[in-house]
């Protein structure tokens, strides 16, 4: 039995640190695939488009992030379980790098950093935490988690996603119908839902409107944008219009449509965008290692594999 690791030269670094935890294991680095025939599980990221039918006793493809849309495009992909990455270490480095950007704008750090740069001494009123409501769409793992840590600080925190979650101290909306309640209610829009059919494209100017319509703390100059999801639900150049019209006051974001991010895209000068490079839920080679060999192993007991993703729903 082979494990395969295929996909972007990223791999290497995951291929070398599975080596080092499982040494006598047969484990192939794409494209070196010795006999296809040998191959029961794999860990993928961006792989080629039709690479993995090529592996006719595959049992299992294991994505080496959170989002699977890069493996659903795929219109050859095997019909085996396609599992997602779930693991502590993802969800508290998501949740981390949520807090951290909600405290950024809330404390309005970004128009204190371009004061600094020109030494200018102003006050500048921050509102509190409970002042603030946080809302969050997409309530699976990651956003469940980050909502409670916010709430635990203090923000009101709401949550939007395909169907009603309960969760304690959150107030919940669900569907198309309720989405306008849900965005007027919102400051602080967190944006953390995969990459499907129907959220492509959803984070347009249309929906920045809609937020804070019914009214925020004076404090926070405007709706702030986070988004730590997936790229392909908001539209850029509607982002950058909201700001320069200020129906959008500020944004961090850590994924694009096309990654890496153009060089000449405007939201790397704009004095009110964080732009980080799809580093919020980054685990290290160490700790996906051991996700995949625990999967293969209990895969190898005869378990059924766990976080299993609907194709019908694209996670």
């Amino acid at each position: 039995m082979a494990l395969l690791i295929i996909g972007k030269d990223i791999i290497k670094d995951y291929y070398h640190e599975i080596c080092k935890q499982a040494p006598h294991r047969d484990i192939r680095l794409w494209p070196n695939i010795g006999d296809p025939n040998d191959i029961l599980h794999a860990l993928a990221w961006h792989p080629e488009h039709g690479e993995l039918a090529r592996l006719p006793n595959l049992k299992t493809i294991v994505s080496l992030g959170a989002g699977v849309d890069h493996l659903l495009e795929d219109l050859k992909l095997p019909n085996v379980p396609v599992i997602r990455y779930v693991d502590p270490d993802l969800t508290s480095r998501m949740v981390e790098y949520i807090i951290l950007n909600t405290l950024l704008h809330t404390r309005r750090m970004m128009e204190y950093q371009n004061q600094q740069r020109v030494s200018k001494w102003q006050y500048l009123p921050v509102p509190t935490a409970k002042d603030i409501r946080v809302g969050i769409m997409g309530m699976g793992v990651l956003g469940s988690a980050a909502a409670s840590a916010l709430y635990g600080m203090g923000f009101k925190i709401r949550g939007w996603s395909r169907r009603i979650q309960q969760i304690e101290n959150i107030l919940s909306f669900a569907g198309t119908e309720n989405l306008d309640t849900f965005l007027a209610e919102t400051d602080i829009l967190v944006v953390l839902l995969p990459d499907t059919k129907k959220t492509k494209g959803l984070i347009n100017r249309m929906l920045i409107r809609k937020l804070s319509l019914s009214g925020r703390h004076p404090s926070l100059p405007g709706p702030v944008l986070i988004n730590g999801g997936r790229g392909a639900v908001q539209i850029e150049t509607d982002i950058l219009a909201a700001l320069e019209t200020g129906e959008l006051y500020s944004a961090s974001l850590d994924v694009f449509e096309n990654e890496p991010l153009s060089l000449d895209s405007p939201l790397w000068k704009h004095p009110r965008v964080s732009i980080t490079p799809h580093t919020a839920g980054v685990s290290t080679p160490e700790v996906i290692a051991a996700y995949f060999l625990n999967h293969v192993k209990s895969s190898e007991s005869g378990k059924c594999p766990k976080n299993v993703v609907d194709r019908s729903v694209g996670y």
